[in-house]
């Protein structure tokens, strides 16, 4: 089940997604073993910013009806601290490294594109377009005017391939696809959590420190297989999926639906070698279905 991404070999098609798999936590816990059998066949890093951020206050988590909300707010270092203290750490892993950015202008997007170009550590860049651009007060990812001037900003700073990560939130979800493939984009990954809410059944205040979050897990599994589908439909660059992933029948599922890699990120709060066990269960699916690596290809 080797695939490729963007120029990148992957030993089989599951990657983590973005924020759900704390690899530096996991090799304190589990030391070697985690080196020795990493459970994904590329690292995504939890989102990086220009300023360090303290995330949103807690409660940040709520557990629903077949998935998860989380308010978690992009807690992270920053850049400077994080290419000082994470990523020679992140290097050391078995596997490439997909380093993911966000920032609140082009500005700050286009620097932290350029601080990870020079990183040869780094085989790739994935862009969360979720965050409003302050200057324009359009959310980047909802508007397919501002991931173009994104990415028309961005793509000529590096060589590295550049993931437009989607927001499910816009209105025309292909239509934001389309123009990150005509900006430059080397792939694209969706879904991207939904937003929700929880009340507290005490006061009927909103639960989550951040009002609102992020609703993942199996309970968003067909909305991802169907946005998955219309962009597999209108674009011709790689799709990394993602959504609900829980075994390999959905991963398998998934990749059907057009995508070359998935990613697995709730299942792997409930188990965290999760990705190992999708990937095995993929590829005996795979055999049996006769789902050869140029098959992959074609729907990808």
């Amino acid at each position: 089940m080797s695939t490729e991404l963007c120029g990148i070999e992957l030993a089989h098609p599951i990657i983590n997604a973005s924020g759900t798999f704390d690899a530096i936590a996991a090799r304190r816990v589990f030391g070697d073993a985690l080196i020795e059998r990493f459970p994904f066949s590329a690292f995504v890093s939890k989102t990086v910013t220009l300023a360090p951020r303290e995330g949103n206050p807690p409660p940040r988590l709520w557990e629903t009806a077949g998935g998860l909300i989380n308010s978690i707010g992009l807690p992270n270092k920053g850049l400077r601290r994080y290419l000082a203290e994470d990523l020679p750490v992140l290097a050391g892993l078995p596997v490439p490294l997909i380093v993911n950015v966000m920032g609140f202008t082009r500005e700050e997007v286009a620097e932290l594109v350029s601080a990870f170009s020079e990183r040869e550590e780094v085989a790739a860049l994935e862009l969360n377009v979720s965050c409003p651009n302050v200057e324009t007060g359009l959310v980047m990812g909802a508007d397919p005017g501002e991931v173009g001037a994104l990415l028309d900003r961005v793509r000529p700073l590096t060589d590295k391939p550049l993931i437009v990560k989607l927001t499910p939130n816009a209105t025309d979800v292909v239509a934001v696809a389309r123009a990150a493939q005509n900006a430059g984009a080397s792939a694209v990954s969706l879904i991207n959590t939904i937003r929700g809410m929880a009340l507290d059944p005490r006061s009927g205040r909103p639960w989550l420190g951040g009002t609102t979050g992020g609703v993942s897990g199996p309970a968003v599994r067909s909305v991802a297989l169907a946005q998955v589908h219309a962009v597999a439909g209108a674009v011709n660059i790689p799709i990394v999926a993602m959504g609900g992933v829980q075994r390999g029948s959905d991963a398998l599922d998934l990749i059907r639906a057009g995508a070359r890699a998935v990613a697995v990120g709730t299942e792997s709060f409930r188990d965290p070698a999760a990705g190992a066990r999708i990937s095995e269960q993929l590829a005996v699916l795979a055999a049996k279905s006769g789902l050869s690596r140029g098959a992959t290809s074609l729907n990808c």
